[in-house]
């Protein structure tokens, strides 16, 4: 699990750094923002705000459920470990969506 999200954090850094890079040499050059990077930066802006009001709700959800599941255990421990880990996974997941909009932000900063 760790080896496929240091995977993904790889290649989201790869790509971001490519992108950065083209930004800047099409900067140097003292031309114009591409009509495709403008389109590009649009999408990324437009993929953002939809998952911001997807994952909302669905953390929501999923730290009540792992809450109630933990609450309503009667002792078994093995439902309290994974209401704990359910709780901490969607608290994860939900801080690293909110992360994407820092990262879109210090792109547009740098441009």
């Amino acid at each position: 699990m760790k080896k496929k999200i240091y995977f993904y954090l790889k290649i989201i850094l790869i790509f971001t750094i490519l992108f950065v890079n083209f930004l800047f040499i099409t900067e140097s050059l003292g031309a114009s923002t591409p009509k495709l990077i403008s389109t590009l930066e649009k999408a990324f802006e437009s993929i953002e705000e939809w998952l911001i009001k997807l994952a909302t709700p669905m953390a929501a959800v999923a730290v009540g459920s792992g809450l109630f599941m933990q609450k309503f255990s009667l002792g078994d421990e093995e439902k309290i470990r994974t209401g704990k880990k359910l709780v901490k996974t969607a608290l994860f997941a939900y801080i690293f969506i909110l992360a994407i909009d820092l990262v879109l932000s210090a792109i547009e900063s740098l441009i």
